[in-house]
């Protein structure tokens, strides 16, 4: 009786193993993925999962009082309320932006989310919202003025982002320190770690605003770029969702409202909206 016991408990168990491999999908290299949420499980939820930065003022990041704030949390909020749900926004890192949306931790990443090709593969992007360059902050008594004075010295980047690519691919001499987050690179900057700093175009101006005795000597380099927001790879319910929403929004000029809100106030007269935004998902609208 024992035996029999013992014997149909390992069947069982045999059983229930086999059926929650089964179940369990995997990505092309065998690691589990969680599949995406679509619009109507959001809905039923109450909440609507968000990736921003939490450190990349005025874009996304945590004010004195706790509080999620800048340009890509603005168009969150928009989300949450016309989905009808609460935004629950996640903090996240250059490097793993990617990664959140693979392993279905994140519904959606607004994180100053660059579209590119080699990303492309990986996620699904939606129509874009904001367009961008590269730029290179650096102390005024040493400017950088063009990427051939980086040669043989160390510019500082995050991992993860178009900067890394760009300089790896473009000029091999440069020495690139790279760091997680991008506190600790401004840190580094500040530290005379590096000759330079590069990132988004948009991102470097505005934090040479707020830094007395450092400015952006190069304020475009690389391609006219889309920052756009990305879900996980076939995902195409919530894509044409977020899709829909960016068309819609064009009406009200919601980007422009977005910009005065979040951006305006620390870029004053040194920025143009129209060099910046995209409404409608269309990169020739704004000049």
């Amino acid at each position: 009786m024992k035996k029999t016991f013992v014997k149909a408990a390992i069947a069982a168990l045999a059983l229930v193993t086999i059926a929650f491999t089964g179940c369990a999908k995997k990505n092309a290299d065998g690691s589990a993925k969680t599949t995406a949420r679509s619009v109507e499980e959001i809905k039923k939820s109450g909440k609507v999962i968000i990736a921003v930065f939490s450190d990349k003022k005025p874009f996304g990041y945590v004010d004195e009082n706790g509080e999620y704030q800048g340009y890509d949390v603005y168009f969150g909020n928009r989300i949450a309320q016309d989905l009808g749900v609460k935004a629950e926004y996640v903090p996240v890192e250059a490097a793993s932006r990617v990664e959140y949306l693979v392993t279905g931790k994140v519904d959606i990443v607004l994180a100053n989310f660059t579209d590119t090709k080699e990303r492309e593969e990986k996620v699904d992007f939606a129509l874009p919202y904001m367009k961008v360059a590269l730029g290179v902050v650096s102390p005024e008594s040493a400017l950088i003025t063009s990427p051939e004075q980086l040669n043989g010295k160390t510019l500082i980047i995050s991992k993860g982002t178009t900067a890394e690519t760009y300089f790896t691919q473009n000029y091999p001499d440069v020495t690139l320190l790279k760091f997680d987050q991008y506190s600790e690179a401004y840190n580094a900057l500040l530290d005379g770690r590096g000759a330079g700093l590069s990132t988004d175009n948009t991102e470097v101006l505005a934090w040479a605003l707020e830094n007395p005795g450092f400015k952006v000597g190069i304020d475009s380099l690389g391609s006219l770029d889309a920052i756009a927001p990305a879900v996980q790879k076939g995902n195409t319910d919530l894509l044409t969702w977020i899709n829909n929403e960016i068309k819609s929004l064009a009406s009200e000029q919601f980007f422009h409202a977005d910009y005065e809100a979040t951006l305006r106030p620390v870029y004053g007269a040194s920025a143009d909206a129209d060099s910046l935004v995209v409404e409608g998902g269309d990169m020739g609208a704004a000049k």
